[in-house]
């Protein structure tokens, strides 16, 4: 009995490293697909037909005979990538102060310590928290919309339909929790740590820094073309994109045809 008691207790032991392990997974691949999305998002600074070029092959058009792609496709990128966001939250939410004592403590603490990383993850515990909500609307809004992702949709949605603070204030909280939770990944896994460990932190820190300013920068500035193409399109909300310059309303005209992504035209 007191040999099998001692092997539970090993297990249980090995729970919170399996946990934080796990969390630190999902953290990278977020992390690293955030990066990956600002870029793509931010296509749309080269024009609508490039944004559109980026859309149309994550559906997989060049797959399919008539180019419209497979919206199917995109649902199950985003259902990936909501399961990921839901599970990295729930383990990441066991180090969060639970209470308003905690949080006294924990930022009297911060304040007598004045330790960097220890600041930067107080930063991430307030960007984790407000992206669980903001997120959370955005991916929703992705999921059930997997065929809207058009630079005129797309423009809609951010003026149209009001979404333009959601997507600000998403934009800075996700580029401040992906850079600085890859840097702390670096730290707390000791990659790239090389011969000098002080030197090896600063240089991590750098690139943490100009990673932020460039995404952010990069960010802010497709937010703005999307507001302005979104603006000029107001009068014709739902209209889509076309290579050809023309555009598709979403619904019926005269024909009721139904075209390959479900939309009629």
């Amino acid at each position: 009995m007191d040999s099998y008691i001692i092997e539970s207790n090993k297990k249980k032991s090995r729970m919170p490293a399996r946990l934080d392990f796990a969390q630190s997974g999902t953290g990278l691949i977020l992390g690293l697909f955030m990066w990956v999305h600002m870029l793509l998002v931010g296509s749309i600074v080269l024009g609508p037909g490039a944004f559109n070029f980026v859309a149309k092959n994550m559906e997989l058009a060049f797959l399919s005979d008539t180019g419209h792609g497979f919206p199917i496709a995109v649902f199950f990128a985003v259902l990936t990538i909501f399961t990921l966001f839901i599970v990295h939250a729930l383990l990441g939410v066991r180090k969060f102060p639970i209470s308003w004592k905690q949080h006294r403590i924990l930022r009297d603490q911060m304040q007598m310590m004045n330790h960097t990383d220890t600041n930067l993850w107080y930063v991430q515990v307030v960007t984790g928290f407000i992206m669980f909500f903001a997120g959370s609307v955005h991916l929703y809004v992705m999921l059930t919309n997997p065929g809207n992702i058009d630079p005129y949709l797309s423009a809609d949605r951010v003026v149209s339909s009001h979404m333009w603070p959601l997507y600000l204030v998403l934009l800075v909280c996700v580029e401040l929790h992906a850079s600085i939770g890859l840097y702390r990944l670096c730290m707390k896994w000791g990659w790239f740590a090389g011969k000098d460990a002080k030197k090896s932190r600063e240089m991590l820190k750098k690139i943490k820094n100009r990673a932020t300013v460039f995404f952010l920068a990069l960010g802010a500035l497709a937010l703005l073309v999307f507001i302005v193409i979104g603006f000029n399109h107001r009068d014709k909300v739902g209209e889509r994109y076309e290579k050809t310059g023309t555009v598709t309303q979403q619904g019926f005209d005269g024909s009721g045809a139904r075209n390959a992504d479900g939309i009629h035209e």
